[in-house]
């Protein structure tokens, strides 16, 4: 899998964020900064072989990355991976704006209050 990067296609990070599994361990590494795949199993109730499959397809989208140290290999997230992600939702946010303002604006408009005519 390709990184999203800041104006790439966001949907490997919406793809690596839809399993709650994967979001548990990408909130465990974040709250320790940075971890093992073994660490991780303790706190997440998946195996260790389970994890590091998780932690995979975290890195395939660019939202960890990993630096060995020894044996060991430690994951950190990477922040700047949720820019594509936080970039498109705001432009889906703004055009529903302004789609809403639009509409606002025509049946705003047409829902004028009209005077009734009294008969003199």
């Amino acid at each position: 899998m390709t990184s999203s990067g800041p104006q790439g296609d966001p949907g490997p990070v919406f793809s690596a964020l839809a399993d709650p599994t994967r979001r548990a361990v990408l909130r465990a590494v974040a709250a320790r900064g940075t971890a093992t795949a073994t660490e991780l199993s303790v706190e997440v109730p998946v195996s260790r072989q389970a994890v590091a499959k998780h932690l995979q397809v975290l890195a395939g989208a660019g939202l960890v990355a990993t630096e060995r140290t020894g044996r060991e290999q430690r994951y950190r997230v990477v922040p700047t991976a949720f820019t594509s992600a936080v970039a498109w939702m705001a432009d889906v946010g703004a055009q529903w704006d302004r789609r809403l303002a639009r509409l606002t604006d025509r049946v705003g408009t047409r829902d004028q209050p009209t005077r009734a005519i009294r008969p003199g």
